[in-house]
């Protein structure tokens, strides 16, 4: 299903709306950035004693139109297996998407007033570049990422964070949004756990279980096609694969599947990208009282921990 109106989606999920009551809602939301490291840090934070995340990680209820015609019972009802007085948190990416989901920071106001957003920014070059390998294994993009950049530029507004926090500081004000950078949390992964969990109100001891190897970063380079889980991930499949497909066979079409090498940027491209985001990052800097462009960003961000200058009336 593509992207509804809202008055569409609500057409559709009218029926349903009022079936639920509103109960239990997050205490704190991890907005983004896509392919930042948002789903290890999701995965790290639902390990915690007496913290809860939802199931689906990313329900982006408050982005898209067709989530948000369920209504809030609904969404409500993705938390009411937490025990009572955990922390309860999501983790949806389309949160930090302008301008494709324009109406959601308008939504969370009116929702979660008082709620904590955790916001995990990276180099925003290798950020565009993981995103275009993500839709590509996906089958959204089949051109060269040159060629993508050109013709899809959510690959470079995504990572415009300045610009994706501007509407959180307008309306919830800097206090309520953690910076969090991936090459500080790759480098430090306990020390950022330990601040992330102090912010959103965690009274317990954190524990990083697993090295800091960001989970859904380089693994997606095999091409999805339709009926790929049926054909490649059940096990009945594989069997009838392994036994009745010649391993040579097998090989070439998974070649043919796969994305040999990370993507690599024409030097133009490159400049002409860095360019547009040391503007962003020249915003984002006077935010962070520090001097920011993609020539430093990740040594930056990976040798200290930025918090918020005083940003105007907030």
């Amino acid at each position: 299903m593509g992207q509804l109106s809202f008055a569409e989606a609500e057409r559709i999920y009218r029926p349903h709306k009022h079936m639920h009551t509103v109960n239990k809602l997050p205490h704190f939301i991890i907005i983004g950035a896509m392919k930042s490291a948002t789903s290890s840090l999701q995965e790290q934070l639902v390990q915690q004693d007496g913290i809860f995340m939802c199931d689906p990680k990313e329900p982006n209820f408050f982005s898209d139109n067709e989530q948000y015609a369920k209504g809030m019972g609904w969404y409500s009802g993705l938390f009411s297996a937490a025990p009572n007085g955990s922390l309860l948190g999501e983790a949806s990416t389309h949160y930090t998407k302008l301008p494709t989901h324009p109406h959601t920071v308008a939504r969370l106001k009116e929702h979660l007033p008082h709620a904590r957003f955790i916001y995990v920014m990276r180099h925003p070059v290798d950020r565009l570049i993981s995103h275009y390998i993500h839709e590509w294994s996906m089958g959204v993009y089949h051109c060269d990422i040159e060629r993508a950049v050109e013709r899809y530029p959510e690959l470079t507004t995504y990572g415009q964070y300045a610009m994706q926090l501007e509407p959180y500081f307008e309306a919830f004000g800097s206090d309520a949004i953690l910076p969090v950078f991936f090459d500080h949390l790759i480098r430090y992964p306990q020390m950022e756990l330990e601040r992330i969990c102090k912010f959103i109100g965690y009274s317990g001891e954190p524990l990083w279980v697993n090295d800091c190897q960001p989970s859904n970063l380089s693994s997606e380079r095999i091409r999805r096609f339709p009926l790929y889980k049926l054909v490649i991930e059940s096990e009945i499949a594989a069997w009838l694969r392994q036994t009745l497909i010649p391993k040579g066979l097998r090989n070439a079409v998974k070649s043919r599947l796969t994305m040999r090498h990370r993507p690599v940027l024409g030097n133009d491209l490159h400049v002409e990208l860095e360019a547009v985001f040391d503007q962003d990052l020249g915003h984002l800097g006077n935010f962070l009282g520090t001097e920011l462009n993609c020539g430093n960003f990740k040594k930056v961000t990976a040798s200290k921990v930025l918090s918020w200058a005083a940003i105007d009336g907030k």
